[in-house]
């Protein structure tokens, strides 16, 4: 339990460097544009005067080393700042939409999950059938197919020519979750095809490489029905791999939505980011960008602490 412990407690030191790191990618990223951002807010009309005190307020007259201390700290405590565009905080604004983007990605996720497991032990049990072909060519089509492209295509012909779902996912705080589900379902569908592809894959491929394992054949010889074999004697082995793809792919329902929220209009933090950088928005789209990176590290971090729990050669590597 010990060598747990550690492990883990490494894998989260880990984390909190490269968080670090990338808090500072996203400062010094914001601090390489060019142009001058009081400049930028004020408008090619404005004084050098109005201009110098435009820096004083934003705090550009020092060092940047000092400026990312402060506003790492106040990240630290949920203080991103104030926003440029509407004097709004910061995380006033992202609280809500974050939340959006929660719910989006677990509808997906709900949806997604237990059928790309599902479809790759089915794929696995019937190995070269023509459901496994199928599949595998149904698939691969869905990887290759941009997300944008694959939202076009559904509002296409669930929106447009069969108008069962609204193409545009406006939500609001007085609905009820059953019209909340049906005003996201065409987003989270989006998602679904695009996540359960890799999924599935993965879970059939790990599958499929413990069948040549002595145990299996031992399992075979006994005379155990090969559905028996793959869910009593592979699956158990396989969740590892199985739960580091699941975690990756639940980050990427997170963090790779903004193609998706800007095709249906979501109100999520996807939008949000987009909206801050056509307005520059700074201290939004810094705010937006380590949010999604916080959400992004910590889901793989339970990918390898899962991964860690479910595979005792990871947990006793000598």
């Amino acid at each position: 339990m010990k060598d747990v412990f550690g492990i883990v407690a490494k894998r989260l030191g880990l984390g909190l460097v490269t968080l670090l790191i990338v808090s500072i990618i996203i400062f010094g990223a914001v601090e390489m544009l060019p142009g001058d951002l009081a400049q930028a807010v004020l408008g090619q009309s404005a004084t050098p005067e109005t201009v110098e005190a435009m820096r004083k307020e934003l705090g550009l007259d020092r060092p940047a080393p000092v400026r990312y201390l402060d506003w790492l700290k106040g990240a630290v405590t949920g203080d991103f700042g104030t926003s440029l565009a509407n004097k709004r905080p910061v995380a006033e604004q992202i609280g809500p939409r974050f939340a959006n983007t929660l719910f989006l990605a677990a509808y997906a996720a709900v949806i997604a999950v237990p059928l790309s497991i599902g479809l790759g032990i089915m794929a696995a049990l019937y190995r070269n059938s023509v459901f496994d072909r199928v599949a595998n060519v149904a698939t691969l089509t869905s990887i290759s197919s941009p997300e944008f492209f694959v939202g076009y295509i559904l509002v296409l012909f669930l929106a447009v020519l069969n108008p069962l779902f609204p193409s545009i996912s406006s939500l609001s705080e007085d609905m009820t979750l059953a019209q909340k589900l049906e005003r996201t379902f065409l987003p989270a569908l989006t998602l679904v095809l695009v996540v359960t592809a890799h999924m599935m894959r993965m879970t059939r491929a790990a599958i499929i490489n413990l069948l040549a394992s002595p145990y299996i054949e031992m399992a075979r010889l006994k005379g155990v029905p090969n559905w028996r074999v793959i869910t009593h004697h592979a699956l158990p082995n396989a969740w590892a791999p199985v739960i580091n793809v699941v975690a990756l792919n639940l980050a990427y329902l997170i963090t790779g939505v903004v193609l998706v929220e800007v095709v249906f209009v979501y109100p999520g933090i996807g939008q949000l980011l987009v909206d801050s950088v056509t307005a520059r928005d700074f201290p939004v789209v810094q705010a937006s960008c380590l949010i999604f990176a916080s959400t992004f590290i910590i889901l793989n971090l339970l990918a390898d602490v899962g991964a860690i729990l479910t595979n005792p050669r990871l947990r006793h590597p000598k």
